[in-house]
C-alpha cells in the first residue's frame, strides 16, 4: 500500500480517439501486498481473541482431554456415568456412521463438553482469586494465612502461556470506597502538614462534606461502577488531559532518555534505521499480543494492559472546549520531520517490514534532500506546542480540506513521529548536571516547532546519533511508553547492532521507493496563528528550570541491607529535601519508572544498558515536578523541574536538598 499512495495504480486520459487507460502493475501489486498484510493481521488477531478466551486452559488442554476419555473407552472403562450412551443415543440416525463412529462422536462431544466445563471453572476461580484485595494492606512480617494460600492459589495460576490481554477478563471492577474511609485517609495525611488550630477547621469541613454533598456524589459513583470495569479512568482522561486549554508542551508531556554511557554509532540516520526497525519488532510482538502481561511486585498480581491498545497510531485531537484521543488501525509508515520538511515515510515493502539497512537509506535520502519548507510549513508544530483553542480554530479553518487535509491526515495517522534533529546532545562529562539538564529540555520541548507534541510518541534523533523521546500523556501512563522503550534500546544494543563503521547491517534491496514529501499550502492568516502559539510555548519552555542528577555514590544494595523499600526512602529522602518552599495545596509532584523488563538482559553484565530514565514539566507555577529511576544495584537518577519565574523554586537549590537528605538518611541508616 506504501507505493499505492506513492505511486498512481492507474491514469485515464479523455482523447478525441477514446479514453487512454495506464495500468500501474507494481502499484497494484503494492495494493494486494497491502491487503494481504491487512488479512494477516486479522487473522491473527482472532487466533489470539480465541486463545485469550479459553485461558488459563490452552487447546493442548482439549486434546488431552479427548486422549484421556477415548483411551478409557477403549480400555472398556466406563468414566462418563452414563454420559457417552446417552449422546450416542441422541445422535441423529444415519448410515454413515457406524455404531464405533457414533462412539467416537459421542465421546468427543463429551469430553469437549468437560473442557468447556473445565474453562469456566479455572476462569471463574481465577476471577475469585483477583478478587481478594487484603494483600494490599498486609505488611511483609505479618503476612496473615489466608493471604498465603491465596498466593500459592495464585502462583498455581500463573502460566508462560499468558499472552499480554490474557488476564483483562479476569480483573476486578475498580471498588468503590466509602465516604467516611475516604475523609479519614485524608484527614491523616493533612494533619502532619497543619497546626492545630487549621487542621480543627479541615476537620469540620471534612465532616460537612461528609453528611452533606458526599452521599449525592458517592451515590453516582456506585451507579457508574456498576456498569463501567474502572469508574474513574474515562473521566479522569477527560478532565485531567483533554479538557486543558493550556499548552500540552511542558505541562503533560513527557520524555525519556538514551543510554547514558553508551553510544554504538555516531551516524544520525542508521542510529534512525536501528530504533525503528526495533520498535517495529516490538510492534510485531504488540500486534501478535506476546508480550509478557505485567505483574506486581511479587509475580502474582496481573496489572491492565488497555493502555497498550493506543501506543502506536493514535493522536490527539485538538477541541474548542475538549481534545479527544483518536486511534487509528494498522498504520504502515511514519512521520518525519527534518529542516522543517515534513515526510511519509513507509515502513513495508513487497510484502515485508523494511530492513534496518533499508531503513538508514530512506532516512539519509531525507537528510540529504536540499529541499526548502513551504512558506509556514517549519513551524508548523508550534500549532501543537501552543494553547489548545487557536490550534483547534486553526484545523477546522485552515485544514478541513484539500491539500493541508491530507498532509495533516497522514501526520495524525502515522504509527508514530520521529523528529531528525539538527542539534547534538548528551552526556558530557565534564558538566554532568549542564549537559543532561540541555538535553532533557530538548527532548521536553525542542525549539517548540521540531515535535509533534500531539502524536501517542515522538522518536528523536539527534545529529551525533544520541536519540530520546516526547511522549503525549493523556492516552496511557508512562510505563507504557518506557516499556517499550526498554525493549528498543536493548534490541538495538544487544541483538540488532551496528557494523564497524557505524552503519546499520544488511542489504538494501533494489526498487524500494523513497519517503515522499508531505505539502502544505498555509495561507498567510494561518501564518500569524503559528507564530503566536510559537511565541507562547517558547516563553513556556525558556521558563522551565531542569536539573537531572545521576547519583551513584550508593543505591537499592544498601537499602535492601536496611530493610527499607528503595521507593520509600527515596519518598522519604524528597520530602526531607522539600521540607523547608512547604504549604497546602501540595506543590511537589514525583513520579517513579522502574525497570520492567529484566528479563532482556543482565544489569550485572551489561550495565553500560542503562538509560537516565525521563522526566515531566512542573505541575504547578510555584511547584517542582520530580521524576526518578532506581537502576541496579548502584544508581539512582532525578529529574527535576521548576520555573525560573518563581522566586521560591530553583531546581539546582532542590537538587542540592536531594543529595544532602540521601546523604543524612544513609548515615542514620548505617549508624544504626
Amino acid at each position: 500500500m506504501a507505493e499505492a499512495h506513492q505511486a498512481v495504480a492507474f491514469q485515464f486520459t479523455v482523447t478525441p480517439d477514446g479514453i487512454d487507460l495506464h495500468l500501474s502493475h507494481e502499484a497494484l501489486w503494492q495494493v494486494y501486498q497491502s491487503g494481504l498484510r491487512s488479512w494477516k493481521k486479522r487473522l491473527s488477531r482472532m487466533k489470539n481473541s480465541i486463545k485469550t478466551g479459553m485461558y488459563p486452559a490452552t487447546p493442548s488442554t482439549w486434546f488431552v482431554v479427548v486422549v484421556a476419555i477415548m483411551a478409557t473407552r477403549y480400555a472398556r472403562m466406563e468414566p462418563s456415568l452414563g454420559m457417552i450412551d446417552k449422546i450416542r443415543q441422541s445422535l441423529p440416525a444415519t448410515e454413515y456412521l457406524s455404531h464405533d463412529s457414533q462412539d467416537m462422536v459421542s465421546s468427543l462431544l463429551l469430553a469437549t463438553g468437560l473442557w468447556l466445563g473445565l474453562i469456566f471453572t479455572l476462569r471463574n476461580m481465577l476471577k475469585l482469586l483477583l478478587s481478594y484485595h487484603r494483600w494490599m494492606f498486609q505488611q511483609h512480617s505479618t503476612i496473615g494465612f489466608t493471604t498465603k494460600v491465596w498466593h500459592m492459589s495464585m502462583k498455581l495460576f500463573h502460566s508462560s502461556t499468558a499472552m499480554l490481554y490474557s488476564y483483562q477478563a479476569f480483573l476486578p471492577r475498580l471498588p468503590v470506597p466509602a465516604v467516611k474511609d475516604t475523609m479519614n485517609r485524608y484527614l491523616e495525611s493533612v494533619k502532619p502538614l497543619m497546626d492545630d488550630e487549621k487542621f480543627a477547621k479541615t476537620k469540620v469541613l471534612a465532616k460537612e462534606f461528609e453528611q452533606n454533598l458526599a452521599p449525592r456524589l458517592q451515590r453516582y459513583l456506585v451507579l457508574k461502577s456498576w456498569w463501567a470495569s474502572n469508574y474513574v479512568s474515562d473521566w479522569w482522561e477527560e478532565y485531567i488531559y483533554l479538557r486543558g486549554r493550556s499548552p500540552i508542551m511542558v505541562n503533560s508531556n513527557f520524555y525519556g532518555m538514551d543510554l547514558m554511557h553508551m553510544q554504538m554509532s555516531t551516524n544520525q540516520a542508521a542510529r534512525a534505521g536501528n530504533l525503528v526497525h526495533a520498535i517495529m519488532m516490538y510492534r510485531s510482538k504488540l500486534d501478535g499480543e506476546e508480550l509478557e502481561p505485567i505483574f506486581m511486585p511479587g509475580g502474582c498480581v496481573p496489572l491492565c494492559s488497555a493502555q497498550w491498545e493506543r501506543l502506536f497510531n493514535t493522536s490527539r485531537i485538538p477541541g474548542i472546549e475538549t481534545d479527544t484521543v483518536q486511534h487509528f488501525k494498522d498504520g504502515e509508515y511514519i512521520a518525519v520531520y527534518h529542516r522543517g520538511r515534513y515526510f511519509r515515510l513507509w515502513l513495508y515493502h513487497s510484502g515485508r517490514p523494511l530492513s534496518a539497512r533499508e531503513l538508514q537509506s530512506q532516512f539519509q535520502y531525507i537528510i540529504d534532500d536540499a529541499s526548502q519548507p513551504n512558506p509556514g510549513e517549519e513551524q508548523l508544530a508550534a500549532l501543537t506546542a501552543g494553547d489548545r483553542v487557536p490550534w483547534a480554530q486553526a484545523r477546522q479553518t485552515y485544514f478541513c480540506r484539500g491539500v493541508n487535509r491530507a498532509s495533516l491526515d497522514a501526520v495524525e495517522k502515522a504509527a508514530f513521529f520521529l523528529a531528525l534533529d539538527d542539534s547534538e546532545e548528551g552526556l558530557d562529562e565534564d558538566d554532568v548536571l549542564g549537559s543532561l539538564g540541555h538535553y532533557a529540555k530538548s527532548l521536553l520541548h525542542g525549539n517548540c516547532y521540531n515535535r509533534w507534541f500531539d502524536k501517542s510518541f515522538t522518536i528523536v534523533v539527534f545529529q551525533n546519533g544520541k536519540a530520546g523521546l516526547n511522549a503525549e500523556h493523556s492516552w496511557a501512563d508512562a510505563p507504557i511508553v518506557a516499556h517499550m522503550w526498554e525493549f528498543v534500546l536493548s534490541m538495538e544494543n544487544l541483538y540488532i547492532g551496528y557494523l564497524a563503521d557505524g552503519n546499520c547491517k544488511g542489504d538494501v534491496a533494489p526498487r524500494i521507493p523513497p519517503p515522499r514529501r508531505l505539502d502544505w499550502n498555509i495561507p498567510p492568516k494561518c501564518q500569524e496563528v503559528i507564530a503566536t502559539s510559537l511565541g507562547v510555548a517558547r516563553a513556556l519552555a525558556d521558563d522551565v528550570d531542569f536539573v537531572v542528577l545521576p547519583f551513584t555514590k550508593f543505591g537499592k544494595s544498601f537499602l535492601k541491607s536496611c530493610r527499607i523499600s528503595p521507593d520509600a526512602y527515596v519518598q522519604i529522602a524528597l520530602q526531607l529535601a522539600y521540607y523547608k518552599v512547604l504549604s497546602e495545596p501540595w506543590r511537589l509532584s514525583t513520579s517513579q519508572t522502574s525497570l520492567q523488563q529484566v528479563k532482556l538482559f543482565d544489569l550485572n553484565k551489561h550495565p553500560e544498558i542503562v538509560s537516565c530514565g525521563g522526566g515531566f514539566g512542573p505541575v504547578a507555577d510555584d511547584g517542582y515536578g520530580v521524576s526518578y529511576t532506581i537502576v541496579g544495584e548502584s544508581m539512582m537518577n532525578f529529574h527535576v523541574s521548576s520555573k525560573h519565574s518563581c522566586p521560591l523554586t530553583d531546581s539546582h537549590r532542590f537538587v542540592r536538598n536531594i543529595e544532602e537528605a540521601l546523604h543524612d538518611l544513609h548515615n542514620m541508616y548505617k549508624s544504626c
